[in-house]
């Protein structure tokens, strides 16, 4: 009983602060005051007022920060999503990021004495008591091990798992909501995106996968030159405290400092721009909020990744469909790009391909005349979501998140070298990629992938042919077939035989009328009556015979046959 008061409670916070800040239309138009049975004076009648020239993202933003981690974070991911957000909207709810305020250094301390099973002064030899930074779901401290090694802790805020698990209980509840009751479910999939949101929260709540994220970044970051990410000391980590090396370097936006530090800012932008398109087209596994927060500079000029809570995945059959997509817009080719969506499943069976393509199309003939290194990729990519949207096509949560992560690379790529531009590393690299991909060695194991599936389906043959003679064995086996459009059809073969029908019947009264007039002339001498009958049924038979055809005449036209 208690549980449910609290989750009406916290309801009745949720739409009582959008309402707040001007949203209280929405709500209603959604059905939300309904739903819970809440008046809608609840809106607050000054909200008009109090928001009066305040911009739909700015009260959007501020709604989240005030509804806590849990809606800061959902804001975060909903910044990734441009195809359905406009601009405006997603450029406010990007500045959600570390504007958090921090939670007492006594509630963190004795997290991470509980966690680690120790009292702090016997872990580390010294800890920072401010927070180095704090953010949406944790905060990290400066601190040194025992042997003085220098490190960075992330501690997670106490309490904050059941608030978010009470929280994505009514997500998941308005969702549903909105997919069957309104016609937004359609076109969003609300209930879909909760379910991402939900497995991208889990993930950030458990340390542990971001200390093996930093592993795997770290394993793959060894191919490359000048980019590394801090070590995780596993012996300090748990669930909800991570433990790191602590690297010291400039933040990558501090201009003036690169330039002191006499680090060539056009040779750091492209070893940025070149990784993150390494990350995305070569390993799948990328860094999704590659923003200045996250991104140091050593002395050297090597660039240090951190916070990897927030990631992407890219399978390998997406992988070859993104390097399409960025070789089809460095070639402009609409084509490709199309067909790179179209596998990507993004197209629903209803959607018209060749409408989408003469869109797209349209865009790329737009960028054909720009130099290549003027093209922004996230107005690019802006421009490409806006026509899915309206050609009815939902875009993949990875393209989405990908889009945001070339978006934030972009911005950072302005700062540092204007001249330098995230498509035209893009697309060699893709290019490259698929040269790659058709060498022997790769196609050598893409055939053994595929005998071995041809191995298992001729495996599973015979017991599969087995079972259906067995069941053509029985008396109540049936086949059914069914045909695309049937009522069509339908309504076709019934057209036909009608005009069968009336085709026979039009040469049954000709027949009839030729005999009459035989018979007229047999015996047009015989009498004047018997005449004068022949000649009244060749009159009637012409009208019958005038009318079929007309009616025969007639339904050919208005089939356009």
């Amino acid at each position: 009983m208690n549980d449910r008061l609290v989750r009406a409670g916290r309801y009745q916070e949720i739409v009582t602060v959008f309402a707040k800040h001007g949203f209280g239309l929405l709500l209603d138009q959604l059905g939300i005051y309904r739903y819970l049975k809440m008046k809608k004076d609840v809106s607050n009648a000054g909200a008009a007022a109090d928001n009066a020239g305040v911009s739909a993202g700015e009260r959007l933003r501020t709604a989240l920060e005030e509804l806590g981690p849990a809606f800061v974070k959902l804001g975060q991911i909903l910044s990734t999503r441009p195809d359905i957000l406009p601009a405006d909207i997603i450029t406010e709810l990007q500045r959600l990021q570390d504007s958090v305020k921090p939670f007492p250094f006594s509630e963190a301390r004795e997290l991470i004495e509980t966690e680690l099973e120790d009292r702090l002064e016997n872990l580390y030899q010294e800890f920072g008591e401010e927070p180095a930074a704090a953010a949406s779901i944790s905060q990290v401290y400066r601190a040194k091990l025992t042997s003085g090694i220098p490190v960075a802790v992330k501690v997670q805020r106490p309490g904050i798992e059941k608030g978010i698990k009470l929280d994505l209980d009514i997500l998941k509840d308005l969702a549903r909501l909105i997919d069957r009751h309104t016609p937004y479910g359609n076109l969003y999939d609300c209930s879909g995106m909760v379910a991402d949101f939900e497995s991208t929260i889990k993930n950030e709540l458990d340390f542990t996968k971001e200390g093996d994220n930093v592993d795997t970044f770290r394993i793959n970051f060894s191919r490359e030159q000048d980019v590394t990410a801090p070590k995780v000391r596993w012996i300090y980590t748990t669930e909800r405290v991570l433990t790191m090396e602590y690297i010291e370097g400039i933040r990558i936006d501090d201009l003036d400092a690169l330039d002191r530090a006499g680090i060539d800012r056009k040779k750091l932008a492209e070893t940025l721009a070149t990784s993150i398109c390494n990350q995305i087209l070569r390993d799948g596994f990328f860094h999704a909020d590659p923003h200045p927060g996250n991104l140091r500079v050593k002395p050297d000029g090597t660039i240090v990744f951190l916070d990897f809570g927030m990631v992407g995945f890219v399978s390998e059959s997406r992988k070859r469909m993104i390097s399409d997509f960025f070789i089809g817009v460095t070639t402009q080719d609409a084509g490709m790009v199309v067909r790179a969506i179209i596998n990507m499943d993004a197209v629903q069976s209803h959607v018209n391909v060749r409408q989408f393509e003469r869109d797209i199309d349209e865009i790329i003939e737009k960028y054909l005349s720009a130099p290549m290194s003027e093209i922004r990729i996230d107005q690019l990519l802006y421009e490409v979501f806006q026509i899915c949207f309206a050609n009815h096509i939902r875009i993949p949560r990875e393209f989405a998140l990908l889009a945001k992560t070339l978006g934030t690379l972009q911005s950072l790529l302005e700062k540092l070298a204007p001249e330098l531009n995230s498509l035209t590393v893009a697309g060699p690299i893709a290019k490259k990629l698929m040269i790659e991909s058709l060498s022997a060695k790769r196609i050598g194991g893409e055939i053994k992938k595929d005998l071995w599936k041809y191995r298992n389906l001729l495996r599973a043959f015979p017991s599969a042919m087995l079972n259906l003679l067995t069941k053509m064995e029985e008396e109540n086996f049936t086949v059914q077939f069914e045909l695309k459009e049937s009522n069509k059809l339908q309504r076709r073969l019934e057209r036909i035989s009608n005009r069968i029908s009336f085709s026979v019947v039009l040469l049954a009264v000709s027949i009839i009328i030729a005999g009459v007039l035989v018979a007229s002339g047999l015996s047009a001498d015989t009498g004047g009556e018997t005449y004068r009958l022949n000649l009244l049924v060749l009159k009637l038979g012409f009208a019958v015979e005038t009318v079929i055809l007309l009616g025969l005449i007639i339904s050919m036209f208005r089939s356009r046959k």
